[in-house]
């Protein structure tokens, strides 16, 4: 199937060639994490998860936990200790962080303990025996209210929870500021979201007592800079962590560079259990407590003249990396920091980059590193000026674009713009896309009423970073202390074995991207071999294949960096090879051409040699080869290109190698009615250099566009104000699935070769990440005429910015009579219920029963025990579940502002390994004849961690049948002589509180 490349061309760079690894894929062979064999005594890890935003852990008691059968050890942070370090980021900070709470928990979804059993099950069973004491502290949700004077700090010892603050000045922004003729901003708030994997994360961890390291199994997709963080972390020495990657991986998008910190925790585990420990990652671990894309608040101005022409930005970031930094964070804000004037030529920019700790899940380098967050702020203010100059949007971007003949063009923040030809690329767009047909469908749409927008958007797309962009985040002075950081290397080793066969080992780590195909290629054009003939290995292992701080696959680094490699070491072999063939065909090496698998000379094509026998030759007979020359034929190559240099004294830096461009438009619709935004036209261009096989180039695309979609419409992390999350499940955390992912136009288009990369390449996997979130808003604020857009495009959301507020539904808490309800904590969206019924039994006898522990136990659904600890404070243990939350639950009740037989206060906790809950409730009691009580109710009840996360859609119906329960069951204690549940009684009951009658 890859006997050879297109007929009209004699090389395989730049053909439709087919994908190694799909063969093996879609007949279901890939080798995951999960695949491969293990030791036999591996024991299977389960994490138990905080179930609060942030508290202190008073207590940890694991000793029932550690006598459940199958059950090895039980890790918490005071055992990590001992044989850790903090985890290291790239500035100095007092957070102690290593991967599990010790003191406090900071997030729902923080580990706290690790149980090692002997399988999975058993271990998920042993964390309900763990009993924590917590004692619950306020929580910050919001970035910039986190910075404010205050503010619960999560990190006591670093005093605020605005980490690091830094102010950039490039040109003269004050200045231009001065003398414009106008002036405009705008504040956005940029969500959290993730593209989350077929694959969680997956490790196997096995410490190693002979030598006092560690081997790990994973499929941590890099930067391998962050081997040496969990070296240091681990506290041996590098070559003493051994880390391999699985043969396959089944996704990643950034994700999987945080699964770091488990690494390091399971490697402890490990040590302390005595024998290997797997852990393969839930869906609600990876959507709770995984990595996900900081979320961010942007207020920048723009200063302009009269004729569009925008002289300089400002604009203050606070970016929320939620309760810890992982290296590389905060990378996001760091890696775009060069392009902070994305493709126009804006001479002056000051940026204020506050990094800010939140009650949230740790944050990590999602797809689109940073760009989507600073895009979407730039293309809306360019939006919003070009609507109050009443100007074309796309008119006014392309008066203010970077021009063919500038490049390579130096933004003022630095970066070194290699190549483009932006107007160009526009031009095939508006052509290809039928731009002015959209208008008129436009127009033809508002004349018969209906809501329907142009959006716009361009990015400047980077790609291979520069792994000194992070010390931009240093004073000068500070870096100059540490030393300079700048580069990033790429290495790859092509081998020819005694057969002639050639084997190619890159420093990638894929997650189905082709990246061994497109290696093949490179390599069989250099060679002038059949493609069948090259087998490409991309699996890592640290202790013998060779690798740099940079390896991995993340930014866009594979096309320009790590092709180069490939090519370079190619080359090496070609001239080795071609000097032994020189000795036996009498001409000199560099006359040699390599093609068709032979080595044959320029001018007479029947003087050659078969390249099998050639290779054969440096196994088979060294004493034949060249003088000095070293036999087999083995080649490395280590590559970074000199343009990637350490941030300047003034704070510049080029935080990339290379750079495409990205340009779309697109036509939307919105539903009056229901605030429905239905992509109708989507146009999308793209200059990457040189390409290296366009149907990859199209694939990435594509997938880059699927889940900006997801983005644009669909997808956000909600966290509630007291920090509980609301997304733990694929029913409340939406993503675009395949009706969902309209195809795009693709526009043929440009190409500008990078003059950095060995092939011309730059990447392209993540430019749709950066133009279509706000091509998709910038078209909904034309559609409906509104400013403040914000992700997701939500129904709920649209609709309320096309018709205005929807009037608060009725709160019932008002209650003629009722005194003290103003105390039931209806704050959030907490679960709501009121109702009244009536027990055929006195007021007296109901209050009885209700402060008789031994009759409450017998009433409460699924109570287990109850005791009183005085007349008001009761104490049991509860056993419920909704769905798929089940589990037990200690509780706590205490009766306040008791009036005797009229009316009480309730409150209550349950705290257990799925979460806690917290409620308040007003319980009022009204004779009402004939021997007959009205007993009046309402409630409201705070739910946290698993149960929240999970349960969250499920309770508010399980709590009416769980009061439908209690009362059912009051009756037959408070009344036993009452009619059954199918007589008058329980029909009122039900009738009451919603039921059916």
């Amino acid at each position: 199937m890859h006997k050879a490349a297109a007929t009209d061309s004699e090389t395989y760079v730049g053909q439709r060639i087919l994908r190694y690894e799909d063969e093996t894929l879609l007949r279901g062979r890939g080798k995951f994490v999960d695949d491969l064999p293990v030791a036999k005594g591996t024991l299977h890890a389960a994490f138990l998860r905080s179930p609060h935003a942030h508290a202190r852990i008073r207590s940890i008691d694991v000793s029932e936990a550690l006598k459940q059968k199958g059950v090895k050890a039980v890790v918490t942070g005071a055992d990590i200790r001992p044989y850790t370090k903090p985890l290291i980021v790239g500035f100095k900070n007092p957070m102690d962080y290593r991967g599990i709470a010790y003191d406090k928990v900071r997030y729902v979804g923080e580990p706290i303990a690790v149980v090692c059993a002997t399988d999975r099950y058993r271990a998920e069973d042993a964390l309900k025996h763990i009993k924590v004491e917590y004692e619950p502290l306020p929580a910050i949700v919001d970035p910039v209210k986190a910075c404010d004077e205050g503010a619960p700090v999560l990190h006591d010892e670093a005093g605020s929870n605005r980490v690091s603050r830094r102010v950039f000045t490039h040109g003269e922004p004050d200045h231009a500021f001065e003398k414009a003729a106008n002036r405009e901003e705008i504040t956005i708030r940029y969500p959290r979201n993730s593209i989350t994997p077929m694959e969680t994360y997956g490790i196997v961890a096995e410490y190693q007592p002979d030598t006092g390291g560690y081997d790990v199994l994973s499929n941590f997709q890099g930067p391998f800079s962050v081997h040496a963080v969990m070296a240091i972390a681990l506290k041996v020495p590098g070559s003493k962590l051994r880390h391999r990657s699985p043969p396959n991986s089944g996704g990643s998008f950034g994700s999987k560079l945080t699964i770091f910190p488990y690494i390091v925790v399971l490697a402890v585990c490990s040590r302390i259990a005595g024998r290997p420990v797997k852990w393969i990652e839930d869906r609600l671990e990876h959507l709770s407590a995984a990595s996900v894309a900081p979320n961010r608040v942007t207020r920048i101005e723009a200063a302009y003249d009269d004729d569009g022409t925008v002289q300089a930005f400002r604009m203050e970031h606070w970016d929320d990396h939620g309760a810890y930094l992982r290296a590389p964070m905060p990378a996001p804000i760091y890696r775009m920091h060069g392009l902070s004037t994305n493709c126009y030529r804006i001479p002056n920019v000051r940026v204020i980059n506050n990094i800010v700790m939140t009650n949230k899940c740790p944050t990590g380098a999602v797809r689109g590193f940073g760009g989507p967050q600073l895009y979407f702020a730039i293309e809306r203010l360019m939006a919003k000026i070009a609507r109050k100059l009443d100007r074309d949007p796309l008119d006014l971007m392309c008066h203010n674009l970077i021009r063919a003949d500038q490049f390579p063009y130096k933004a003022p923040a630095g970066a070194h713009i290699d190549s483009g030809d932006y107007q160009k690329v526009v031009a095939d767009s508006i052509a290809q896309g039928g731009l002015e047909e959209l208008r008129k469908r436009r127009d033809a749409a508002r004349a018969q009423g209906r809501l329907y927008g142009i959006g716009f958007a361009a990015a400047v797309e980077p790609s291979q970073s520069n792994m000194g962009y992070i010390s931009t985040l240093k004073t000068a002075e500070e870096r100059e202390k540490a030393g300079p950081k700048d580069g990033a290397v790429a290495s790859c080793t092509v081998s020819v074995d005694p057969l002639g066969s050639v084997s190619v080992v890159g420093d990638s780590t894929p997650q189905g991207q082709g990246h061994q195909t497109t290696l093949a290629q490179i390599v069989a054009d250099e060679l002038g071999i059949d493609i069948g003939q090259i087998t490409v290995n991309l699996e890592t292992d640290t202790q013998k294949d060779n690798w740099s701080i940079a390896a991995g696959n993340y930014s866009c680094r594979f096309a320009p960096a790590s092709t180069s490699a490939a090519k370079t070491a190619a080359e090496r072999v070609k001239a080795k090879m071609a000097a032994i063939a020189s000795t036996y065909m009498n001409v000199p090496a560099e006359e040699l051409l390599f093609k068709d698998g032979y080595i044959q000379t320029r001018a007479n094509p029947e003087n050659r040699m078969e390249f099998r026998r050639v290779g054969g030759l440096a196994h088979w007979s060294p004493s034949s080869l060249p003088d000095n020359m070293d036999p087999g034929i083995r080649e490395v190559a280590y590559w970074n290109a000199p343009e990637l240099t350490p941030t300047s004294a003034q704070d510049e830096i080029n935080t990339s190698l290379a750079y495409g461009f990205a340009f779309d438009f697109c036509g939307v619709e919105v539903d009056r009615d229901t605030g429905t935004v239905k992509i109708d036209h989507y146009v999308t261009a793209h200059d990457c250099g040189t390409i290296l096989n366009p149907g990859l180039a199209e694939g990435q695309i594509r997938g880059s566009f699927a889940s900006a979609v997801g983005a644009s419409l669909y997808e956000e992390f909600v966290y509630k104000e007291d920090g509980t999350f609301l997304s733990g499940t694929f029913a409340d955390y939406l993503i675009a699935t395949a009706p969902e992912a309209v195809d795009p136009i693709l526009v043929e288009t440009v190409e500008t070769p990078s003059p950095f990369t060995r092939l011309g390449a730059k990447g392209i996997g993540e430019g749709n990440q950066y133009t279509t979130p706000v091509c998709l808003a910038n078209a909904v604020a034309d559609a409906i005429g509104y400013e403040d857009i914000t992700m997701p495009l939500s129904p709920s959301k649209v609709f309320e910015w096309v018709n205005g507020d929807e009037p608060l539904p009725p709160t019932d808490t008002e209650s003629e009579g009722a005194e003290g309800v103003d105390r039931v904590d209806y704050s959030g969206d907490a679960l709501k219920g009121s109702g009244e019924t009536v027990v055929p039994a006195s007021a007296e006898s109901v209050w009885n029963t209700l402060l008789d522990p031994d009759e409450m136990a017998a009433i409460i659904p699924g109570c287990k025990s109850l005791e009183r600890v005085s007349d008001t404070h009761f104490k049991g243990v509860v056993s419920m579940g909704v769905g798929p939350v089940r589990g037990t639950f200690d509780a706590v009740i205490r009766l306040n502002n008791l009036k005797l037989h009229e009316s009480a206060e309730i409150s209550g906790t349950l705290e257990g390994s799925l979460g806690s809950s917290s409620g308040t409730g007003f319980l009022e009691l009204v004779p009402s004849g004939d021997g007959e009580v009205c007993v009046r109710y309402r409630y409201a009840i705070h739910l946290s961690g698993t149960v929240a996360s999970v349960g969250g859609r499920l309770l508010s119906g399980a709590a009416r049948a769980l009061v439908n329960q209690f009362f059912r069951a009051l009756i037959k204690r408070a009344a036993p002589d009452a009619p059954d549940s199918g007589g008058g009684w329980m029909r009122k009951l039900r009738t009451k509180i919603g039921g059916k009658s």
